[in-house]
């Protein structure tokens, strides 16, 4: 890779890559079968989205906009935070271990909550995903647009257009929430959207967990 990708930027208020950086890069490429060859396409062509197949470093749930952005929300405000996430044409996609592309449907089946949950996409073994851009488009000035930021308002992810990172890759093992992670954020997602008064109370907080 060149050196062309420059400091992640970060907030007080989400302290999340903005943008993929160099050792990101590396993980994002260790999904394909010739990393070498991502890092060549990524080298010339910086501005342009690729596709890598699911599986192997990752697998991705893919939800809707709105709902994607309330799971997104209960991770980082209730638990422990998310994995790399994307918006993607209307949709969010949430990069997760390996294997929760097949766990979580099935663990959805079990929960009360389930015919709240709006349809998900599980890309794992056998899939691929488009992945944006690695780093935000640039302005004919050369500046970073201001619609670039770290985490959008929820309105802002849900354009047909949009395909940047929220939450970048930026280290070489990133942690990646398993299914029961996303499980409890599918259902406190359904449930904040359900009414007042039926969101995330005290004791719902889900503690802090380890990779699965």
């Amino acid at each position: 890779m060149t050196d062309w990708l420059p400091e992640t930027p970060r907030t007080l208020a989400f302290p999340t890559a903005a943008y993929v950086t160099l050792a990101g890069a590396d993980w994002l490429a260790s999904a394909s079968p010739r990393p070498d060859e991502m890092h060549t396409l990524w080298a010339t062509r910086p501005a342009a989205p690729s596709a890598l197949p699911c599986g192997t470093a990752f697998d991705v749930i893919n939800a809707p906009a709105l709902f994607g952005r309330r799971m997104v929300d209960r991770l980082w405000s209730d638990g422990p935070g998310s994995g790399p996430v994307a918006a993607h044409r209307g949709r969010i996609l949430l990069f997760a271990a390996p294997g929760t592309a097949q766990r979580l449907p099935a663990l959805l089946v079990w929960e009360e909550w389930a015919a709240a949950v709006p349809p998900l996409l599980c890309h794992g073994s056998g899939d691929a995903v488009t992945v944006p851009p690695l780093h935000p488009r640039r302005t004919a000035a050369g500046a970073v647009p201001a619609d670039a930021t770290p985490f959008p308002a929820a309105g802002d992810v849900a354009g047909p257009s949009v395909s940047r990172w929220l939450v970048a890759p930026d280290v070489r093992n990133p942690w990646l929430p398993g299914p029961d992670v996303l499980l409890w954020a599918c259902v406190r997602a359904a449930r904040s959207l359900a009414g007042p008064g039926r969101g995330t109370t005290a004791q719902d907080r889900i503690p802090a967990l380890t990779a699965g």
